[in-house]
C-alpha cells in the first residue's frame, strides 16, 4: 500500500484516490486510525457480501420507536349515510 494520505490531501485529490482505488491499488487515508479505499469490485472479491448489505447490517440500531395508531380520525367518505 502506498503512503497514507492526509485527510486534507484527500479531499484536495479526490479524484487521484479514486483512480487509485480502481486500479487495485488500496489507498489509505488518515495517519491516525486510517481508513482504507478500496475499489467496489475489490471489496466485493474479499469480502464475499454486497456493498449494501454490509452497510444495513453494520447500521446502528437505536431503541425501536411506538407505533402511532393506524385508526383513522376521519370519517369514512364512502359510508352509507342511510341508517
Amino acid at each position: 500500500m502506498s503512503d497514507p494520505w492526509t485527510v486534507q490531501d484527500a479531499k484536495a485529490h479526490l479524484s487521484e484516490v479514486l483512480r487509485r482505488a480502481r486500479r487495485g491499488e488500496p489507498q489509505r487515508i488518515g495517519l491516525q486510525d486510517g481508513c482504507v479505499v478500496v475499489s467496489e469490485r475489490e471489496w466485493a472479491t474479499r469480502s464475499g457480501q454486497q456493498l449494501g448489505t454490509w452497510l444495513v447490517d453494520g447500521a446502528p440500531r437505536g431503541e425501536a420507536l411506538p407505533e402511532s395508531p393506524r385508526a383513522s380520525r376521519r370519517a369514512d367518505p364512502f359510508a352509507d349515510d342511510a341508517s
